[in-house]
């Protein structure tokens, strides 16, 4: 597979049977280029070609992320993709799977889980879904249980929760989300980067938040926290990059407090490394979060983080050495460790330091693909992956090198 010229990925080495590739049918429910989409994004371009896979993407509709599953060499197929799926989306998927002889179907979200499920048991072929939040739901526990789809999460609370559930073993495993720490990496910040743009002397602060504007994520927390640090230090810059519902919401409550000047909702971009670049510290406000790419790139980029303690949060973030934690909707404290952070220089270059070595040691996106390639092997075809490492369900391990609360050798 040809990659894009600036793209660093390089693909996963293919198994060394000699097998014809397998096809994955990835079922997306989702057509927005969000952090979910982007880790199917990376899967295709990691694994795709000579990775020893081949990759068909269905998808609810044509946009942003189906053009960049073309890009990546990915098929695209749109499919009408309703909580409740249409007969003729069903028996659509079920003979594609069929006549492109598919050997797994792979589901994210529970509209595409209940979809790719039922048209997966009527072709008689595997299925399985990755769970990108930091629990199980009950629309996927359900279709779970009805056509014994296979769970994959990316963070220790979802397995254990799902274990909790009833889930069995057998059909759960943890392939935690990685980052491509050589895209990745600090850098010197760009001259016509955030502090061109907002006309900003070079030595000025910048706080960000970077996500998707939307409640999950909290950015009005970000905003309130913000504005508590700026009474404080009424020279620093906050700076919201990202899209979604709650982008007027927010610059209507900075136009409120009259604060358009210090607090920048700049909106989406299409390549995130420069912002990061710039910014001098990174905050995640959200109230629900599995294990989210936005933080591991900042990391990766060697900036300190602040963010609030949910979800796969507490794997990425060492409290006190790569940044800090707190509770979520906790702005008093948000604000707090904001001013910390950005009135000690030598802790922020400690800090993102640290950051950066976590990452590249405990969260690599080319080991993260090479075992959900594995486990995609062993669903799809269990007698040749018969030795495999992962073909018997294992306690998921924490960085650091323990494993179920014992420590591992």
């Amino acid at each position: 597979m040809d990659l894009p010229s600036d793209s660093p990925l390089r693909p996963v080495p293919p198994s060394p049977a000699a097998h014809p590739p397998l096809h994955v049918l990835e079922v997306v429910g989702n057509g927005i280029v969000g952090g979910m989409e982007r880790c199917v994004e990376r899967l295709v371009a990691g694994l795709g070609g000579a990775g020893g896979f081949r990759f068909t993407v269905l998808c609810p509709s044509e946009g942003d992320f189906a053009e960049r599953i073309r890009a990546v060499g990915g098929e695209i197929g749109v499919v009408a993709m309703p909580e409740d799926p249409p007969w003729s989306s069903i028996q659509m998927v079920a003979a594609m799977i069929a006549a492109e002889r598919v050997d797994l179907v792979h589901a994210h979200l529970p509209n595409a889980h209940l979809l790719a499920g039922l048209a997966a048991r009527l072709a008689g072929v595997p299925a399985m879904t990755t769970i990108h939040g930091r629990q199980v739901i009950l629309p996927d526990l359900e279709i779970h249980r009805l056509v014994g789809s296979h769970l994959s999460v990316v963070c220790r609370q979802s397995y254990y929760h799902a274990l909790g559930l009833g889930v069995d073993r057998g059909r759960l495993s943890l392939e935690p989300n990685g980052v491509d720490v050589d895209m990745f990496q600090p850098g010197p910040r760009p001259a016509d980067g955030l502090r061109a743009a907002l006309g900003l002397a070079p030595e000025t602060l910048i706080v960000g938040f970077v996500g998707r504007l939307s409640p999950e994520k909290a950015p009005e927390v970000f905003v309130r926290a913000a504005a508590l640090l700026l009474q404080r230090l009424p020279d620093v810059h906050a700076v919201l990059i990202g899209e979604g519902p709650m982008k007027t919401q927010l610059r209507d409550a900075i136009a409120a407090q009259g604060l358009e000047a210090r607090i920048h909702v700049q909106g989406g971009v299409d390549d995130v490394r420069p912002v990061l670049r710039d910014l001098d510290l990174l905050v995640s406000s959200s109230n629900s979060e599995a294990m989210p790419l936005a933080l591991m790139e900042g990391m990766a980029s060697g900036l300190p983080v602040v963010a609030t303690r949910v979800g796969g949060v507490p794997e990425i973030v060492a409290h006190g050495s790569t940044g800090w934690l707190v509770a979520p909707r906790d702005y008093e404290d948000l604000a707090g460790r904001m001013h910390q952070m950005l009135t000690l220089h030598e802790l922020r270059q400690r800090m993102g330091l640290a950051a950066r070595a976590r990452m590249e040691r405990h969260h690599r996106l080319d080991r993260s693909l090479e075992r959900l390639a594995e486990r995609m092997r062993i669903l799809a075809r269990p007698a040749t992956a018969a030795t495999s490492t992962l073909t018997v369900a294992r306690e998921p391990r924490m960085a650091g090198g323990t494993s179920g609360g014992r420590k591992t050798r």
